[in-house]
């Protein structure tokens, strides 16, 4: 009995990462929303200011460039883009919290699916945080299959 635990902690572990990332992502979205109508750049300028960050540093100008160009619609289609991604993650989240062999594959199969996107975004601009995300959804399928392979249902 004790194997079969040690599976489900895992199958827990990884339902709480998802469900993690499932509530990062809804915050995003909210926090999106509300910049609508709003000079982000401006509002990223002043908390650079109260934090005291030096306003010219490349990338902190790299980022008011960007950011000055963030408008109402592309703040929209953002936030809905995480609404989506957020579903996804609920969805695996509390289908492995509960068990559920249909979530298993599920999550094979979107975290799968996003696995080229994750070497990509690699490929082109290397960064440890890129490689722990590929390690761990790499992990994540490989830790799922190997469940599904051993609690296979004999037909």
């Amino acid at each position: 009995m004790p194997a079969r635990a040690s599976h489900s902690r895992g199958l827990q572990l990884i339902a709480a990462f998802k469900l993690l990332k499932g509530f990062a992502l809804l915050a995003l979205g909210i926090g999106a929303l509300k910049l609508l109508h709003k000079d982000v750049a401006a509002l990223v300028e002043h908390w650079i200011d109260v934090f005291q960050v030096d306003s010219q540093n490349y990338f902190i100008h790299k980022l008011l460039e960007k950011l000055a160009a963030l408008d109402d619609r592309r703040l929209k289609q953002l936030s809905v883009g995480t609404f989506i991604y957020a579903a996804i993650f609920f969805t695996e989240g509390i289908g492995l919290a509960l068990r559920k062999r249909w979530a298993e594959y599920f999550t094979i199969i979107v975290t799968s699916s996003l696995l080229p996107l994750e070497v990509y975004a690699l490929a082109k601009h290397p960064s440890v945080g890129e490689v722990f995300a590929l390690v761990i959804n790499l992990a994540v399928v490989a830790y799922l299959v190997c469940e599904l392979r051993r609690t296979r249902v004999p037909q």
